[in-house]
């Protein structure tokens, strides 16, 4: 196809992104040898943790045609996640949420379907509609789910550029949004980056709980409280515990914090609609929940990745964080009854959080 018709196609792709559900998409090109020496740094750092993943593929996380021989650009795509029933004061009623310790706090993005699911069939349903318009190519879709530099081919492909806590910033998007890529082996006209806006803020280095984020554009996983609760599979740290507060599942408090998340938009699909069991919960309602009714109310959300186990864990945790702050016989009595049936994980954070 010549660089005319190759243009076109693009703005078709454009239009069909938006008919899915997608906000935006780009096309990046694929040499990010300049990101390697960074992402070498991180690893030989440690700070990926138990992730021992992303330092088994190594650089061919930076190089798309090695893990997709063929590759020669890469679409990419973010889709805004904010439940379509937002408040515009949602920020602050977050930050109400986090200040209620017998509340739990899970990340926004996690309240309703999981994006995995969401955006890789959605991806695939995109790069159908261009099968059929030119033919079988090649092509493969990813979503948090392959060694892919996520946001450096964002920033590349003019979806935002990277914020001082690593996600990815758009000027009238926030960051309330996930990301998606296809690997094609379609010479794309390349989009343009976006320059960055963040200054001289260090607003999310300065709220993070842990102080995870060791220095601007760089988060040492081991301490991210996202990490902890949804990564990390055995003991929280003791040093960490109480600066997790009520956060049971993920973090969001970088995002809520930043400037630029008060243009965040809201979902254009109901798949991100919270659910109403996990929109607002206390921490003994969740605590109620056995395995079965665990697997029941997560299924086809993303917490049910972590199990039973971490999320009781997590629980243990928040409830001695609640004991702390004030005396509750009812939480005390509940942690105290789960105690003989649980696992040596699970005693472990539910003596801790009998000795607040």
């Amino acid at each position: 196809m010549d660089a005319k018709s190759l243009a076109g196609l693009l703005e078709q792709l454009r239009g069909w992104a938006l008919e899915l559900g997608f906000s935006q998409i780009g096309v990046a090109d694929i040499d990010l040898s300049s990101a390697e020496p960074g992402l070498l740094a991180w690893l030989e750092a440690g700070f990926h943790g138990q992730m021992h993943y992303m330092q088994a593929h190594g650089l061919k996380r930076a190089r798309p045609a090695e893990l997709v021989p063929g590759t020669v650009r890469v679409l990419t795509a973010r889709m805004n996640y904010l439940p379509r029933n937002t408040s515009p004061d949602w920020q602050a009623i977050e930050w109400a949420g986090l200040a209620d310790p017998q509340r739990a706090q899970l990340s926004i993005y996690a309240r309703g379907r999981d994006y995995h699911k969401v955006l890789r069939n959605r991806l695939q349903q995109l790069a159908t509609k261009l099968a059929g318009v030119i033919g079988p190519f090649g092509h493969r879709a990813f979503t948090d789910s392959a060694p892919v530099l996520e946001v450096e081919l964002a920033t590349r492909s003019g979806l935002g550029w990277r914020g001082k806590h690593t996600l990815t910033l758009h000027r009238e998007a926030g960051s309330m949004f996930f990301l998606g890529e296809i690997y094609v082996d379609l010479p794309l006209p390349l989009s343009q980056a976006m320059t960055a806006h963040c200054g001289q803020c260090m607003a999310c280095i300065d709220v993070c709980p842990t102080q995870a984020i060791v220095a601007p554009y760089r988060v040492d996983a081991r301490r991210c409280i996202s990490y902890l609760t949804i990564e990390h599979a055995g003991a929280i740290p003791l040093e960490l515990r109480h600066l997790i507060g009520n956060r049971i599942y993920g973090c969001d408090d970088c995002q809520l914090v930043c400037p630029w998340n008060k243009f965040a938009q809201k979902a254009l699909l109901p798949d991100f609609d919270a659910r109403a069991a996990i929109q607002a919960p206390g921490l003994l309602q969740l605590w109620a929940w056995d395995e079965d009714e665990f697997l029941r109310r997560t299924e086809g959300s993303a917490i049910r990745r972590i199990g039973y186990e971490r999320w009781r864990r997590n629980l243990a945790v928040a409830m001695g964080n609640a004991l702390h702050a004030q005396e509750l016989g009812e939480m005390r009595a509940a942690l105290l009854q789960a105690r003989a049936g649980a696992s040596d994980l699970v005693i472990e954070h539910i003596d801790w959080a009998l000795a607040a």
